[in-house]
């Protein structure tokens, strides 16, 4: 293997993960984070899993650093808030072994339902945090943030964000330093957080925090770029190096890697000979809010001026171009065009998408509100389905369907029911416990959730009804209606979403029930590699594709409704791409001649 290989940032983290003798690590999957554990996978020697949701991925990762091996969790920015609990406690007791755990925060929102800046959480826990600009400072900081775990008894959390995570790198490599198990010592006063113990434990965070302001001042992480300029900068993480796209070697750099504690005495003997500094940091003022604490508002320009103007964006990746205008008075460097000539292209539910037809089915109902989640089928919210109300987080769609009817119920002569909709890997994550809400609390809203075999959204990730493990293990297949019975819920019905007839039926079924009521839709998603399991369920899936009889179209364009991409219109007929049709037949199901075969 070469010395030096090309890696993206998530990469680069396995890597380290890898080189720094971890045995043990968990997470789920979330973009821009799910690679870093689909990485760690490959690697025989560390023991990787796919958990639940972040909160277990994180607890299971605590607990394997109290047994004694280096452990490891990683998520998306929204996924620590589920974290959140344990996080903050652990920030008292530390591991045993090293423990570190990566946030992977979303400037510009790509694919997140907010852009929270999780550098608050470093300070907020009291956890020391880092943040690699690239590749291969990504695979240097997590190796050495599992010695700095140990050395001060604390969880380490690594800040990346969407464009380090995915943007690539040389990286070095080096071979793996293997670490024994330590043993484990019973410690009730250090690992078990009545009250009692927990205000000791407070003051050693704080002695610890000292300790590492100190080392923050001198770290190799953070350091100067002096080029003899009376101007400089401030950056972290990715946002220095759309700062040197700007400004070259014309300013002076601060470069912050280790980000809390900041590094005060630092910043302050940078800032002390300039007459400007821009503060480049994507989302919040975590930066700028300390230098205007040293007392150097009136020379600080980052999200606002010295003046209180607006300077940088609020919100969104501070890439170079959005620097250049903003350094630049206004003037941009992006070549001007036409937008008038650049068509939408809105994302949209994948040709044969099991979620197609229940969709389609739902958006015709008048007497429904639909309370969404957080996976692919949130795409139902849009035309031609708009079958889709709201939603919020992960799991939040059967909890606020279920507050949602209790309302609606105290209505006189509302006849509305509520219909929570989520998929199989988000029902294991946190919609079982939501479930479990309507079932205490006399609830009757309609649970709806999207089996379609797998996490899809992120890519295909093992969930615990895949029947496998993140490193391909066979393993025991949780029945979701099993799980859903044993959790009360008396009406249940397990369907298949392609059949549009029976689709209807059974929202009918569901809504004429004064009870609560769950419908599985079983189906593949369509992108899926099928185990032996599933050719065995749907022996019929990409055995045939559909057709138009081009005398039998009227050109109604009713098919369209469907929202399937392989669909189109030509010459006032309805084509379909055979590239992309997969036979699921319903588009065949709503045509009014019998003109798709």
């Amino acid at each position: 293997m070469s010395k030096q290989q090309l890696m993206t940032g998530n990469e680069a983290i396995a890597r380290g993960v890898f080189e720094a003798g971890v045995r043990f690590a968990a997470a789920y999957p979330g973009t821009p984070s799910t690679e870093i554990l689909e990485n760690i996978s490959t690697y025989k020697e560390v023991l990787a899993q796919w958990s639940p949701n972040e909160k277990v991925a994180f607890e299971a990762a605590y607990g394997a650093s109290l047994g004694g091996a280096r452990s490891f969790a990683s998520m998306k920015h929204v996924g620590l808030n589920v974290a959140a609990d344990p996080f903050f406690t652990v920030a008292y007791t530390g591991g045993n072994a090293g423990l570190v755990v990566v946030t992977a925060d979303e400037p510009g929102q790509h694919s997140s339902q907010n852009e929270q800046d999780n550098r608050n959480y470093a300070r907020h826990a009291k956890v020391p945090m880092f943040e690699p600009a690239d590749s291969a400072q990504c695979k240097a900081m997590t190796k050495f943030a599992f010695e700095m775990s140990e050395q001060h008894e604390t969880p380490v959390l690594i800040r990346v964000t969407t464009r380090v995570c995915h943007s690539k790198s040389l990286v070095e490599l080096e071979d793996r330093v293997e670490k024994e198990i330590v043993p484990y010592v019973k410690n009730a006063k250090k690992y078990v957080c009545v009250p009692a113990n927990a205000i000791i434990r407070r003051g050693e965070v704080e002695k610890r925090l000292d300790t590492l302001k100190e080392y923050s001042n001198n770290c190799e992480w953070n350091y100067i770029e002096d080029n003899g300029k009376d101007v400089g900068v401030i950056a972290s993480g990715m946002a220095i190096n759309y700062a040197k796209e700007v400004f070259g070697s014309d300013v002076n750099y601060l470069n912050i890697g280790f980000s809390y504690p900041l590094p005060m005495k630092l910043m302050d003997s940078f800032l002390k000979n300039l007459k400007k500094v821009y503060v480049i940091e994507e989302n919040d003022e975590y930066i700028e809010d300390a230098v205007k604490m040293l007392g150097y508002k009136h020379i600080c320009f980052g999200k606002y001026a010295p003046d209180e103007s607006r300077f940088l964006p609020a919100y969104g990746e501070l890439t170079s171009d959005v620097i250049r205008k903003a350094v630049n008075g206004g003037k941009g460097y992006v070549a001007s065009f036409d937008r008038s000539k650049v068509l939408g292209r809105p994302p949209a539910l994948c040709a044969g998408c099991p979620h197609r037809g229940f969709f389609y089915e739902l958006g015709k109902r008048k007497d429904v509100v639909v309370s969404g989640d957080i996976g692919c089928y949130t795409l139902g919210f849009a035309a031609p389905y708009n079958a889709m109300d709201f939603n919020c987080c992960m799991g939040a769609s059967v909890s606020g369907a279920n507050g949602m009817q209790k309302v609606l119920n105290m209505v006189e002569g509302n006849e509305k029911r509520v219909v929570g909709v989520l998929g199989d890997s988000t029902f294991f994550h946190s919609g079982m416990t939501s479930l479990l809400d309507i079932v205490y609390n006399k609830g009757n809203c309609i649970t709806v959730i999207l089996d379609n075999r797998i996490t899809g959204m992120t890519g295909h990730q093992q969930n615990p009804g895949t029947g496998f493990t993140a490193q391909g293990e066979p393993t025991e297949i949780v029945d979701i209606e099993g799980v859903v019975r044993a959790l009360g819920i008396k009406h249940v019905r397990t369907i298949d979403p392609n059949d549009l007839t029976l689709m209807r039926e059974t929202l009918d079924w569901a809504i004429a029930l004064k009870e609560p009521s769950v419908i599985i839709t079983r189906y593949p998603c369509v992108l899926k590699k099928m185990s032996a399991h599933d050719k065995n369920e749907w022996p019929q899936m990409y055995s045939s594709k559909c057709t138009v009889d081009a005398d039998k179209c009227i050109g109604c364009k009713l098919c369209l409704r469907s929202g399937c991409p392989a669909i189109s219109v030509k010459d006032k007929k309805a084509v379909i791409d055979k590239t992309m049709c997969v036979g699921c037949s319903v588009c065949k199901q709503i045509c009014p001649k019998d003109a798709i075969n």
